[in-house]
Parts: structure tokens; sequence; C-alpha cells
């Protein structure tokens, strides 16, 4: 049965209130019939979110079977964890909160009558994280592009390994601007509604063929002919792989009217050394630089800034050598990240280490936050050098 608005006062009388400390419309709530704690969950949303969700806009869960969910908006990926809370959350459809209540004095107090759908004793609690984008990738490489369908074969009618947007919004943890801008670092492209990577060496062939025209035709670099390599090369290649080169490699613009491309120096003496070392376990530092140089294109310099985070030159062997190590391919996870680097080297300086660990900084993180928690610094021949925290098998 509904409370009377005499049981309210004699209740504040028991418990030794008083009206005038109180809101003049008092709710009295009841439970549903068909009330339960497992029809609804709570979510705790911020400012951003809220209005995210305000303005009609989506908020969705991603992750496969394995993975624990995350949450996304259209540009930000979130970490759901589940928060216990000593008091219990109620479910009040309709209910009024004390903002949105009259502020008129009233003669006498109102009696509002609420139901209660479900309660709770947790909520999800959202932390932005930053995207897995390491499966993306990993799914890409399943099916790479290394050229245009032979005559005879029926490559175009094979779907395995060929993800679409949809597909990759699926199976990736990351919100669709992260994915998008994942995509173009890695080179990927859309064809036939199908999001694809260059095999490395076709990729490779593609540049190479850009170099030699501009090599022939004594172009600068920063000045290329879009429709001449399109002429010269659309026989080579399928014409949407010159221009795409061109976009990984270069910057575009136009000079009255025709479009040119300005080649990336950093760009182009980073990949060649890529591939002069991914045939190689480790390669003497001295003779690499000399062998890069002489690889890259007439007039580009080489310089080992070039290979931040993806190659690591061991000064203390002799002699001094190079070897390659992609921060792509070293963990997510930052605790294993640190143990993974530490098993490779027990001591590392903070020059060369940082580029490997600055990836996992979050938000208003550094890469000094993150040395001082996992691991544990010295002084080694007057140099500052870290070492793990954590016993590490090498």
């Amino acid at each position: 049965m509904s409370r009377t608005l005499e049981e309210v006062q004699a209740t504040l009388q028991i418990a030794k209130l008083t009206e005038d400390d109180l809101h003049s419309t008092v709710h009295c709530l009841t439970f549903s019939g068909s009330v339960s704690s497992g029809d609804y969950c709570l979510m705790e949303l911020d400012d951003i979110l809220c209005k995210h969700i305000e303005d009609g806009k989506s908020l969705v869960i991603r992750g496969d079977k394995d993975e624990r969910a995350i949450l996304c908006s259209e540009d930000k990926t979130y970490e759901l964890k589940i928060a216990d809370t000593s008091n219990l959350l109620l479910f009040v459809p309709g209910c009024v909160t004390p903002d949105q209540l009259t502020t008129d004095n009233q003669a006498s107090p109102q009696l509002v009558h609420a139901q209660i759908w479900g309660f709770s004793n947790s909520y999800w609690e959202l932390k932005k994280q930053r995207p897995k984008l390491k499966k993306l990738k990993k799914l890409l490489m399943e099916n790479p592009y290394d050229g245009p369908v032979v005559s005879g074969q029926e490559e175009d009618l094979v779907t395995e390994g060929k993800y679409s947007m949809g597909d990759l919004l699926d199976r990736i943890q990351a919100s669709k601007e992260e994915i998008e801008a994942q995509l173009q670092i890695i080179h990927a492209f859309e064809i036939d509604g199908c999001w694809r990577v260059l095999d490395f060496d076709y990729e490779m062939k593609v540049l190479g063929h850009i170099t030699q025209l501009v090599d022939s035709e004594s172009w600068s670099f920063s000045k290329v002919s879009l429709s001449v390599c399109l002429e010269e090369l659309g026989r080579l290649e399928p014409p949407e792989m010159i221009e795409h080169c061109l976009n990984c490699y270069g910057r575009r613009y136009q000079d009255n009217g025709e479009v040119f491309y300005a080649l990336n120096e950093d760009s182009v003496c980073r990949v060649t050394a890529q591939m002069l070392l991914q045939n190689a376990v480790k390669f003497n530092l001295s003779e690499f630089q000399e062998v890069w140089q002489q690889s890259v294109p007439e007039g580009m310099g080489t310089r080992l800034d070039q290979l931040t985070s993806l190659a690591l030159v061991d000064r203390s062997s002799k002699p001094e050598t190079i070897s390659l190590l992609r921060v792509e391919d070293l963990p997510e996870d930052t605790l294993e990240r640190f143990t993974h680097l530490f098993t490779m080297r027990e001591k590392w300086t903070e020059e060369d280490i940082t580029p490997y660990i600055k990836d996992l900084c979050g938000e208003k993180q550094t890469t000094g936050a993150l040395l001082t928690k996992y691991a544990r610094s010295s002084t080694q021949n007057g140099v500052k050098v870290f070492n793990s925290r954590r016993t590490v098998a090498t």
C-alpha cells in the first residue's frame, strides 16, 4: 500500500527531522512487481560523453569473445571497468530530481509516488585508453596486395583476408577515427570496398619505379609530376598504385593547375633501411651506413635519426652493430612491452628506450613517468641506464 502524507510526517518525527530541513515534495518509493537487479546496467559518463549522447551520436562496445570489452565514441577509446558501490543504486523512471522541482513556496508538502524498476550495487566506470591497433595490420597482412591479378587467375573472387571498414570496426578495439588514422600510417588503401596493405616487396618495387623515373627525368625530388608518373609507369603498374605510393612517400600539391608531389627524404631513406635490415639479424654499423647511403636515390642523405623506433644501434659491441627493431612488432600491453625490452637487453639508455615506449604514454603521461614505474635507474660509465624492476629471464 502507498504511504499517506500523515505516515510520512510521522516517520519524520521518529527520525527527529523537521519538514523545514527537507524539500516540500516527498518521493514515496515502492518496488514494481517485476523488479530485477539483472535487467539494467549503469554507466558513468563524463560531460564530453554526455554531450556526445545528447547530440544523437552513438557509443559502441567492441571486442572479440576472447577480448575484454571496450567502449568507443567516434574518435576515442575507453576501458570498461566494473566499480562497486556501497550505496544501492535504484532505477526510478520519471523520477524528478531536486533541481527539477518547482521553487515556489508551497503551502503544504506534496507527496509523489514512484516505482523502482531495478537496482544495482555496481556500475561501469570509463577510463580513456590507447586504442588497440596492432591487430589491424595483422588482419590486413592475411592477404596483402602484391600486384594486379594475372590473366586467368580468380584472385578477385577470394574474400578471405579481405576486410571492409565495417568488418574492421567489428574486430578492432578502437574508434573509427583512430582506425582511419592507423590505416594511413600502415599505408593501407581501399580497393573494391575492402582495405588492403601492400606487400612490402611490391611496395618497394613501385617506389623504385618512381625514384628511377625521377632520376631519368632529372627532376627535383620536391617536384614530381603525377601526370608524367601515371603516363610513364602506368604500363608497369596500376595507376592507382603509383598514386598511392606517391601519397605514402610524398606531399601532394598543385602548381599552375598541375598536381605534383614533394617526396619525403626521411620516409624514403627509412623504408630503404628497413629493406636492407629485414634480412639480417645484425649489421655492422659502419658497413650498413655505407650500403644504405648507396641504396637511396642520389641527392638524398641518410641519418641514423631517420630510423627512430625502426632500428636499434648497439654501441657496446665491437664493432658497433645495428638491427631491425620495429615498435609495431612489440607487445601493446605496457608491462609486456617492458618485459620484452629488458629480455632483449638488460640495460637501456634513456635515448635508446624512449622511442620504444613513447606510444605507451597515456594522456598527460611522460616516458619518464613510465620509466619510474617499470624500471630502475643506475649509472654505468657515467651514463644513466635503466634495468627492469622485476626479475627478467634474458
